[in-house]
């Protein structure tokens, strides 16, 4: 069973950790999410990151529509391959 891994964008770390804190209760996510800054290419300037929030799905059970409206909720999207 190879399970998927769910990238979850956000615009800001309140946010990222807002999502990373829910996610649990909300889809019954068994591990913590990692939180991971994402400097945009070029730029130095901490207020320019986005964040990761990376969800292990081992099962392969979670909706990533679900997901991504849920990312919604905070300005965020989910990556996709």
């Amino acid at each position: 069973m190879n399970g998927e891994r769910h990238v979850l964008v956000l615009p800001e770390r309140d946010a990222a950790e807002e999502v990373a804190e829910a996610l649990p209760e909300r889809f019954g996510v068994p591990e913590e999410p990692q939180l991971v800054r994402d400097a945009l290419a070029g730029e130095d300037d901490a207020e320019d990151a986005q964040w990761l929030v990376v969800v292990e799905d081992p099962a392969a059970r979670l909706d990533p529509a679900a997901l991504h409206a849920f990312a919604e909720e905070y300005e965020g999207w989910l990556e996709t391959d």
